[in-house]
């Protein structure tokens, strides 16, 4: 079995998450349930259905989350010694060279990774051509539009 690197942030937010499915909405879902089926008729019951839809969904999630909190190697960036390498959990300032527009990215697991907030997959073209290089290395990325180049301006333990 393969474990799936995750941050601890990345991990609380699926334990959280995972805590609300199990004790808030898996019990409204039930009762939902519960208030349908008082109302008679099952077949043709919108309520009942739309209730058994929802509690459907809920299992599924909770299911999921369990699975990948199982799989995960939650590292701690924090607990690392700080090397100026880009590593997995880094926050890394990027520069294209080209129009020396500047990016910062914060590097993490699968499952986390939200483009819009600035978190990239560790397994993302970009990340797998930062991991291991240092402040002021440049790199080269292979992209659809073809190849960028980026000069690394900052390396970040947060």
């Amino acid at each position: 079995m393969n474990r799936v690197p995750m941050t601890v942030e990345g991990a609380e937010a699926l334990r959280t998450e995972l805590d609300d499915l199990k004790k808030v909405q898996r019990p409204a879902v039930v009762q939902a349930i519960a208030e349908a089926r008082e109302h008679g008729d099952l077949k043709e019951n919108a309520e009942y259905h739309a209730a058994r839809e929802k509690q459907g969904f809920i299992e599924g999630r909770i299911q999921e989350i369990e699975a990948k909190l199982s799989m995960a190697h939650v590292i701690d960036v924090k607990a690392i010694e700080p090397s100026g390498k880009v590593i997995f959990g880094t926050t890394v300032t990027i520069i294209r060279t080209e129009d020396d527009s500047e990016v910062t990215y914060k590097i993490v697991g699968d499952d986390e990774a939200d483009v819009k907030n600035k978190k990239i997959s560790v397994n993302s073209p970009i990340a797998r051509a930062l991991i291991g290089k240092e402040e002021g290395d440049t790199v080269v990325v292979n992209t659809p539009s073809g190849s960028v180049e980026y000069e690394i301006d900052a390396v970040e333990h947060l």
